[in-house]
């Protein structure tokens, strides 16, 4: 495993918030990551929907494929104080372009898109107001980890509040926070 006391993120990616209504009015916001990443989208794909695979890097452990449309899937969110676990039915699977399942009550939608010789992974996910900036650090962190991982360097999964330590989750959090234009305490 590489060191991974060497890993620094870079700066905030390319991300934006939008705002909806939900069925019953109440506000329902959606946070949406871009990263660019140096791996065919047939190597993401598998990232994305094989367990072994999402056991690297990804916040939550799952108990079966994602790849396959219809499947559901058990997902367990990894270093929480408790464990939770949720039924996750995977709505789309078309691979390697685009994969959609719930996490619990976060909708998740993921498009790869062939770019030269990577691919640009963007990621749909709602998420709650006050939590967006967050939840944009940690993504990074978990894409960060993941580009290691299909890089043949390995840097282990850094999740939950093991992420939340490290130096550099701060940093992306009060960046992702002033582009989005929200306060943090």
């Amino acid at each position: 495993m590489s060191e991974r006391g060497q890993y620094t993120p870079g700066p905030a990616n390319v991300a934006r918030v939008q705002k909806d209504r939900g069925q019953n009015g109440e506000e329902k916001w959606t946070l949406i990551l871009v990263r660019e990443l140096r791996h065919p989208p047939e190597k993401v794909w598998e990232a994305l929907t094989d367990p072994a695979h999402l056991r690297e890097w990804a916040p939550f452990e799952a108990d079966g494929s994602l790849g396959t449309v219809g499947s559901t899937v058990k997902l367990t969110t990894v270093a929480a104080p408790k464990p939770q676990v949720s039924e996750a039915t995977v709505r789309r699977a078309d691979a390697p372009k685009a994969l959609e399942y719930n996490w619990g009550d976060h909708d998740m939608r993921w498009e790869l898109e062939a770019l030269g010789g990577g691919t640009r992974l963007t990621l749909w996910t709602n998420i709650g107001h006050r939590f967006i900036a967050m939840g944009a650090a940690g993504w990074h962190i978990c894409f960060d980890v993941l580009d290691h991982l299909l890089s043949g360097t390995p840097i282990g999964r850094m999740v939950g509040p093991e992420a939340i330590k490290f130096g550099g989750w701060r940093r992306l959090n009060d960046e992702y926070a002033k582009q989005f234009g929200i306060e943090t305490k």
